[in-house]
């Protein structure tokens, strides 16, 4: 995938609104409404939450730390995916309106009954940091930075992938919650 660096920017900025704005927006539930369940195995909304704060506690962090140490990196009009890269942040994507099932990895699973409502708090202030971080990066070059990813250190993805995965990630799983209010 090939991309003008300030049109993924854009479209990335323009998720993350719109995920912060229906967070905010299910701040008003009720704590019964925010952690119910229909099923044991399910997420409630408020986990579907904190899974997120869970990857941004890693991500957001490790993203802030190569745009601070590259702030010299000549920067580049185009973004170029790369294999692993691409392949990540497209399995993150919710296709058709359907969220395929994934395994969270242990450390990031939220399952646990009674989460409090500052829990959507955190997440609204990583998200403020993810637009930061996001408009920072528009003079830097999102194909030659890199960024380890949670389940290895061995494993770096270009900038703007971490960006994509973290992103469609977000989108992901706030899709999952809206889905817990149908239920």
């Amino acid at each position: 995938m090939q991309i003008e660096t300030n049109k993924l920017i854009a479209e990335l900025l323009l998720m993350t609104e719109q995920s912060s704005s229906t967070v905010r927006d299910l701040k008003t539930l009720s704590d019964e409404q925010l952690n119910y369940k229909r099923e044991i195995s399910q997420w409630s909304i408020l986990e579907c939450i904190e899974h997120l704060n869970l990857y941004g506690d890693y991500y957001l962090p490790a993203i802030e730390k190569q745009i601070l140490a590259n702030k010299s990196t000549p920067n580049s009009a185009i973004f170029k995916s790369g294999i692993i890269g691409n392949y990540f942040a497209n399995l993150m994507l919710v296709k058709e309106g359907k969220l395929k099932k994934m395994k969270s990895p242990k450390d990031k699973n939220p399952t646990r009954s009674g989460l409090p409502i500052t829990t959507i708090d955190r997440f609204l202030k990583q998200q403020e940091l993810l637009k930061s971080l996001l408009n920072q990066a528009r003079t830097m070059n999102l194909t030659k930075i890199k960024t380890p990813i949670s389940i290895s250190n061995f494993i770096k993805l270009r900038l703007g992938d971490t960006f994509r995965f973290v992103t469609y990630h977000i989108t992901r799983h706030i899709l999952q919650a809206e889905k817990v209010l149908k239920d």
